[in-house]
């Protein structure tokens, strides 16, 4: 087994934040496109409108958990720093195998708000292609 030292869970940080802060950035921009459909739909009521909004709403949910399981990657992480610390080797590759899980469940989520943007994407440009036969 590889030994764990103070300086492998450290690694993680950098990642976790630049995650964080790239998720944050997603779930603004989420936010203004609801705000903007939400006013687009009080003057022209369009289901284009609607499927985007559930599509969005679904997002938000992601995006929250995505966060939250960041969050929860940061904390073992630094968990995993405090066992090694106190030399309690024994916890310790549980523990960071576990935020390194955590990290992972974040990913995966991330990428099913990615397709779920694309899918938001591709109901725009069925709407605009509808218009064009028109």
């Amino acid at each position: 087994m590889h030994e764990v030292t103070l300086n492998t869970p450290a690694l993680l940080f950098p990642t976790i934040s630049l995650l964080l802060l790239a998720y944050t950035n997603r779930y603004i921009a989420i936010s203004n496109r609801i705000r903007s459909l939400h006013n687009q739909y009080q003057t022209e009521k369009s289901n284009v409108i609607i499927e985007q909004i559930g599509i969005l709403k679904k997002r938000i949910f992601l995006i929250r958990n995505m966060q939250l399981l960041g969050i929860a990657t940061m904390f073992i992480s630094a968990l995993s720093m405090f066992l090694i610390f106190y030399n309690l080797d024994k916890w310790v590759y549980i523990v960071f195998g576990l935020s390194l899980i955590t990290m992972l469940l974040s990913l995966a989520l991330c990428a099913v708000e990615v397709y779920l943007s694309n899918k938001a994407l591709l109901i725009q440009i069925k709407d605009v292609e509808h218009l064009i036969e028109k």
